[in-house]
């Protein structure tokens, strides 16, 4: 049985990481693995009862990370259907690429922590197409927010998804994981930036032909009072956790009631043409479901290994192989540049217990960084990464060739600062 579980993995997997090639969505192979992997540990294990009850067990974890992704996801589309990110990109002004580059990384920076480093990458490129005409210049800019959105995710519970994996389940909490990580994510960020602020020391920015734009179809007053809304509501999830103890999906769905309230207050004199697309109801319709379904379908399949205990046994195989567990995780980094950090996080968490190793350890940690921070290293290694390969149409080795040795020295000096931050406390 394990031989066939390992092979099915192996197979759903390259699927997953050739989704292009192969013209096959990811969220297919993940889903079909998952319903293979359990199928067979159904048929080979007698113990029916055990099984039903460990099923139910992974039904209940997954179900809090797509709560909380399905109702983040649609707060951010609310915002963004009320042009509320406009709030944060009409003061972005500048004559100097040097300065713009600096502005726009630091801007993603922080966004990726509030919101999420995949859609602030998606509103990051999608600004950068109203700043820059040229291409080589947008392309460059986008490969800056890339790393940028995934250092910032990095340090935040609610910014990245692996990270909150690890909020989720335990293994971090959020003072400990901002105090910890935000100065090696800081630094894997600005190492890349002071390269490429020289790079284009000296250059003009050069704006795009502005073209007669619609009317805004939302007020100031209505797009202020949901972006602050909006973004107060999701940096406030770790504060309820903190005071109710309850999981953080519970925080983002409540505070999605109240944004739904206020919205609905704010168009209740439209008619419904009017306000159609800025409903709640509307936002629903946007999100990225195809994503929140390969993040079901790739954990229920990493579940079947935790389960069988191929987890634990790979993680004795590692110990013993390597022996240093920085080093285990910073491989485990590396190999998030090639295929999805949720899987790779989702492994780890099954691999490693909290009785062994205990929540805001070094471990959990340092996962958190590398696993978050070493999908920048190739475009294909994030999220972040892939959303702006579709918007920009970013060709892989373009990035490999101007952008991964950036985001590889980021990721090697945050890598250092962690553990020398570490050594000293």
């Amino acid at each position: 049985m394990v031989t066939m579980l390992i092979i099915v993995f192996v197979l759903a997997y390259a699927a997953i990481v050739f989704e292009h090639p192969l013209n096959i969505n990811k969220s297919a192979s993940a889903l079909l693995g998952a319903g293979l992997l359990w199928t067979i540990y159904a048929i080979c294990d007698p113990d029916t009862h055990a099984i039903g009850h460990e099923l139910a067990e992974t039904l209940a974890a997954t179900a809090q990370i797509v709560f909380f992704l399905m109702g983040a996801m649609t707060i951010v589309e609310v915002i963004d259907a009320h042009n509320g990110f406009q709030v944060v990109t009409q003061r972005i002004k500048t004559q100097r690429l040097s300065s713009l580059v600096i502005v726009v990384v630091g801007v993603t920076f922080v966004l990726s922590a509030i919101l999420d480093n995949l859609t602030t990458t998606i509103v990051m490129v999608s600004l950068m197409r109203k700043l820059l005409s040229q291409r080589e210049d947008r392309l460059l800019f986008a490969g800056m927010i890339v790393i940028a959105a995934n250092a910032g995710g990095a340090w935040s519970p609610i910014g990245d998804v692996t990270t909150t994996m690890l909020w989720i389940g335990g293994q971090i909490s959020p003072a400990n994981i901002i105090g910890s990580l935000i100065l090696p994510s800081l630094v894997n960020a600005l190492i890349p930036l002071a390269a490429v602020v020289y790079r284009v020391r000296g250059r003009k920015v050069v704006a795009p032909v502005v073209r007669p734009s619609e009317e805004h179809s939302t007020s100031a007053l209505e797009r202020n009072v949901v972006f602050y809304l909006g973004l107060s509501v999701l940096v406030a999830v770790p504060i309820f956790k903190a005071l109710t103890h309850l999981p953080p999906f519970m925080g983002v769905l409540f505070g999605l009631g109240i944004l739904w309230l206020v919205a609905d207050l704010l168009h209740k004199n439209k008619d419904d043409e009017a306000k159609s697309h800025l409903t709640l109801v509307h936002a629903l319709t946007r999100i990225d479901m195809a994503s929140i379904v390969f993040f079901i379908g790739i954990l229920f399949a990493v579940a079947t290994l935790e389960h069988t205990h191929i987890l634990s046994a790979l993680a004795t195989w590692l110990d013993a192989a390597i022996g240093r567990l920085d080093l285990i995780v910073f491989i485990i980094g590396l190999a998030s540049a090639v295929v999805d950090n949720v899987p790779l996080v989702a492994a780890s968490m099954g691999m490693y217990s909290l009785e062994q190793y205990p929540a805001d350890g070094f471990l959990w940690e340092f996962l958190a960084y590398c696993a978050g921070t070493g999908g920048s290293i190739l475009v294909i290694g994030s999220a972040a990464g892939v959303a702006a390969m579709g918007l920009e149409k970013i060709d892989f080795l373009w990035y490999l060739r101007k952008i991964s040795w950036l985001a590889l020295i980021g990721y090697l000096a945050g890598a250092a600062v962690y553990i020398l931050q570490t050594s000293l406390a």
